[in-house]
């Protein structure tokens, strides 16, 4: 059984800012910035690429609104709202969650993309062809 699994399950303690029948946010025991919070589905699914529209939704909507009370509560000037799917792209825990990130003014978080030149025609056609 997965960590997250377990901490749903009250195996292991958290703290839980929010719960519903589906869904359970709790912060992040790695706190990025002050009030990072991980918000995911009761039922496991491996990653966004798994979890069925039904619990993505109850998860997003839960995200949004816990983004709008946790920048309120801290009086951040932003949020990050992310989620990594798979290990190459930085997955720890392979139970699908959001990060909800207050970012601050002069935090020290780096959240960066780096450019790379590439044929974005053949990209567009590659991605077209996939649907």
């Amino acid at each position: 059984m997965c960590i997250f699994c377990k901490i749903i399950n009250g195996e292991i303690p958290s703290k839980k800012i929010y719960e519903d029948e589906d869904v359970v946010a709790i912060l992040d025991i790695s706190q990025a910035t002050k009030g990072h919070t991980l918000v995911l589905p009761k039922k496991h699914f491996d990653n966004i690429l798994a979890i069925d529209e039904e619990y993505y939704t109850k998860v997003m909507n839960t995200a949004r609104k816990l983004a709008k009370v946790i920048t309120k509560a801290f009086n951040a000037d932003g949020c990050n709202v992310l989620n990594n799917c798979g290990e190459a792209a930085g997955q720890s825990v392979m139970h699908f969650h959001v990060h909800v990130i207050p970012r601050y003014k002069g935090d020290d978080l780096k959240i960066e993309f780096t450019e790379h030149e590439l044929d974005l025609n053949e990209i567009q056609e590659e991605i077209l062809k996939a649907m």
